[in-house]
């Protein structure tokens, strides 16, 4: 049944990277290298289909693989066991080349919009993430800007020797401050477990650090 399986595969063009004896050869062989199309007698040694079938689909990224499960029951509990287990198609015994060609253009479709759904997932998960940056950067400017500023400048007074020594209390004083406030919107981001975004300026948005009603943020 292997043989003839296998030979039925490559002449649909499929490449067969592994034919193996029993399921915990089948499990071994999957685990070495994720196959995205895998054919399962429900009878084998060792381990049996289902069994197979649930390993694999707890598996990282086992809800990936297509999973056709062969076998000479066909009563409808047999089918829905079978679909329990995780499995996406089920064939009976005997396995004839049309019909097995028919299921495997079922499986490619399946896996090409599935890969295409992961595909567009991604790109969705990078342009968020992206956008998140976006917003935080923005955040961040229109909190700490301000204070970042007034800290440089008295920061550079102080440096240059062009405050008296009354005036360096008060520029040190105001260092001490303005540190404080950005440790603060620091501190405020850290502790964000939901983060929302609000308009800045026309179209742009960015992070809202206060979201617990303390206020807009300072300007």
């Amino acid at each position: 049944m292997r043989l003839l399986l296998s030979k039925m595969l490559e002449q649909g063009g499929h490449v067969v990277t592994t034919a193996a004896a029993d399921g915990e050869e089948a499990w071994a062989a999957y685990t070495a290298s994720p196959s995205p199309l895998l054919i399962l007698d429900w009878e084998m040694p060792k381990m049996d289909g289902l069994e197979l079938c649930r390993r694999i689909r707890s598996s990282e990224r086992g809800d990936e693989a297509f999973i056709l499960v062969i076998t000479a029951r066909d009563k409808t509990e047999d089918l829905t066991a079978v679909l329990d287990a995780g499995a996406d198609d089920y064939m009976s015994k005997p396995v004839t080349p049309d019909n097995l060609m028919a299921r495997l253009r079922i499986a490619e479709r399946r896996i090409e919009v599935n890969a295409a759904r992961r595909s567009a997932e991604e790109k969705l998960r990078k342009a968020q993430y992206l956008a998140g940056i976006g917003e935080t950067s923005l955040a961040l400017q229109h909190e700490i800007n301000n204070p970042l500023a007034a800290l440089l400048s008295n920061t550079s007074l102080i440096e240059a020797g062009m405050v008296t020594d009354a005036e360096r209390e008060e520029s040190l004083a105001t260092i001490t401050l303005m540190a404080r406030r950005i440790a603060d919107v620091v501190k405020k981001l850290r502790q964000l477990n939901n983060p929302k975004s609000v308009e800045y300026l026309g179209s742009a948005r960015m992070i809202d650090i206060n979201p617990s009603g303390s206020g807009p943020p300072r300007k």
